[in-house]
């Protein structure tokens, strides 16, 4: 069972910065780097949706709202994923989650995901 733990979250300021990471455990039947990971968020009163993925290649996808502020990237020796989250606006505030699926998946898509961690709460005050 793939288990998957976020950190890293807190309250900022506007314009502030923020690294979120994500430890993985649990692959049993194939390897971490062989994943799909991605981040999403979920604001108060609206559906989740992708902030960024990226594949077992190392390619990458994000929102639009976040393209040029926020950088994804993985780390397989250490079995964890990141999200570098510069420029924060108040927009940004919601519950990070980090997720995991094997390939292929449609990358923001968060039905594609069958494994998710608990999620950990960004705050940007104005």
């Amino acid at each position: 069972q793939v288990q998957l733990v976020e950190s890293g979250g807190g309250s900022v300021q506007a314009g502030g910065s923020l690294r979120l990471s994500c430890a993985a455990s649990g692959y049993t039947y194939s390897s971490y780097s062989s994943y799909c990971m991605g981040w999403f968020r979920q604001a108060p009163g609206k559906e989740r949706e992708g902030v960024a993925a990226i594949d077992s290649d190392g390619s990458t996808s994000y929102a639009d709202s976040v393209k040029g502020r926020f950088t994804i990237s993985r780390d397989n020796a250490k079995n964890t994923l990141y999200l570098q989250m510069n420029s924060l606006k108040p927009e940004d505030t919601a519950m990070y989650y980090c997720a995991a699926d094997p390939p292929p998946v449609w990358p923001l898509r968060p039905s594609e995901y069958n494994y998710w961690g608990q999620g950990t709460q960004v705050t940007v005050s104005s």
